[in-house]
């Protein structure tokens, strides 16, 4: 998905905008974020990250987890 494609309400800015959404710890996004391990970009110092992108990664945990 490209700039261009992306819904309108997508982005999400702020550790405490991303922990709101997952329903985790401002903590908690930190470490994710420094371990790589949800999909996120730096946008003027901020750490940010799509909603689209958030809700594709759970869902790939997921499907993961039915595999097994």
């Amino acid at each position: 998905m490209n700039i261009q494609e992306a819904p309108r309400g997508d982005l999400l800015m702020g550790a405490d905008a991303i922990a709101d959404y997952l329903g985790v710890t401002r903590r908690q996004v930190y470490r994710l974020v420094y371990d790589q391990i949800i999909p996120s970009f730096k946008l003027g110092g901020t750490v940010a990250a799509r909603k689209s992108s958030l809700t594709k990664w759970m869902q790939e945990l997921e499907q993961a987890e039915n595999v097994h």
